[in-house]
This record gives structure tokens, C-alpha cells and sequence, in this order.
């Protein structure tokens, strides 16, 4: 059973979130409205993934994915918010966070996201994904560029990549390609080694 933690300031989404998340057997093992209620509860209780929202009173998400990064290494941090803008994104994944949805993104996108991250993979919302690549391809001609960091990859490892950075998971990529999942895993070992890259979110963050 998985144990998660809800920080937002509304209480209704708090409630509605535990009630969700419970049919899909997973433990609440508590529900902050910010930052300072979130770590006053890791004292007491741990958990498995901290589910945070941004902007919220007192302390708010950014701050608390870096203290939850420094404090608490081995819990999984997932964004769920409204805001995708360029600084949002960028400070969140940067402070360390696992993974970036909208608040509109459904239930099963949650549950998903949930999945996927604490099996060790990166997700990033769709819009996300759109919204970094925009930001991306306004880099100055000094900084690195997705075509620099996929120069050494195979054909085949570039499709992969992309897929990736389009915010698929293995077995979707699996499903697309018509390989397994095993073969997915395979090729994504080899792109972490060719780009030194070994996060599906700075391989993601990277690319156009």
C-alpha cells in the first residue's frame, strides 16, 4: 500500500483527493494546507509520495519540494497544480520534483502519475511538455540544444527520446513502437549513457 501525502490549500480538493486515492488502496497519512503543516506531519508520520500544490499561504510548494529534497531524499514528489507557467515548472523540477500534472488531468492521469513515480519513472503533464518546449526553443545560441545532446543517439534512440519528452511512459512507447517493454528499458539505458542524462525530466526539459 502506497502512503501519501496531500498538501493544498483547499480543503475540498484535500477530500476529495483522500477519498479518490483511498479506492485505489492507497494510505493517507495526512493532509497539509502548506508547506510548514506538510513538514510538521514528515515528523511524525513518513510516506512514499508527497502530492503538492504550488501556491498556497505560508510556505508554498516550491519551497517545500526543495526541504522535502534535502530532508526527506526517499520521498517522491508530485506536482498537481493549475499554474504551468515558465518559472513554476522550471523552479519545481529544478528544486527536484518527480513530476509536474494539472489539476485538470483527471483521476486516472493521477493515479498514473502516481504509479509510474514511484516505480522510479518521471512524468510531465502534456501541456507541460508543450510549455517547455517553447521555453527551449528560445535558448541562446550558447546554451545546449536538444539537436547537441541527440547527436550520438541512434535513429532509434531519438524516437525514444522524443516519445519521452512527450511525456510517454515505457509501456506507451512500448505500444507506439511495437517492441516490449523490456526493449523500451533497453534503449533508455543506452540514452542516459550517450547523454549523461539520467532523468526522464532533464531529458525532457532538454529537448525540442
Amino acid at each position: 500500500m502506497y502512503r501519501i501525502l496531500l498538501v493544498d490549500d483547499e480543503d475540498m480538493l484535500l477530500d476529495s483527493l483522500e477519498i479518490i486515492l483511498s479506492m485505489k488502496d492507497m494510505e493517507i497519512t495526512g493532509k497539509a494546507h502548506d508547506g510548514n503543516e506538510a513538514l510538521e506531519i514528515l515528523k511524525e508520520k513518513t510516506c512514499d509520495l508527497a502530492l503538492v500544490d504550488l501556491n498556497m499561504q505560508g510556505m508554498g510548494g516550491i519551497e517545500l519540494i526543495g526541504r522535502i529534497r534535502d530532508e526527506y531524499p526517499g520521498i517522491k514528489i508530485l506536482v498537481l497544480t493549475t499554474f504551468y507557467d515558465d518559472k513554476n515548472i522550471t523552479d519545481a523540477i529544478s528544486r527536484g520534483a518527480d513530476g509536474y500534472l494539472l489539476k485538470d488531468s483527471g483521476k486516472e492521469s493521477i493515479f498514473g502519475a502516481i504509479e509510474q513515480i514511484l516505480n522510479g519513472s518521471s512524468v510531465l503533464d502534456p501541456k507541460v511538455v508543450k510549455r517547455l518546449t517553447m521555453l527551449l526553443s528560445g535558448k541562446n545560441s550558447g546554451e545546449e540544444s536538444g539537436n547537441s545532446i541527440t547527436c550520438e543517439l541512434s535513429d532509434r534512440e531519438k524516437e525514444i527520446a522524443y516519445l519521452i519528452s512527450e511525456g510517454l511512459n515505457n509501456r506507451q512507447i512500448a505500444n507506439k513502437l511495437y517492441i516490449s517493454e523490456g526493449t523500451v528499458k533497453n534503449y533508455i539505458s543506452n540514452i542516459y549513457d550517450k547523454t549523461g542524462i539520467h532523468d526522464r525530466v532533464k531529458l525532457a526539459m532538454l529537448l525540442k
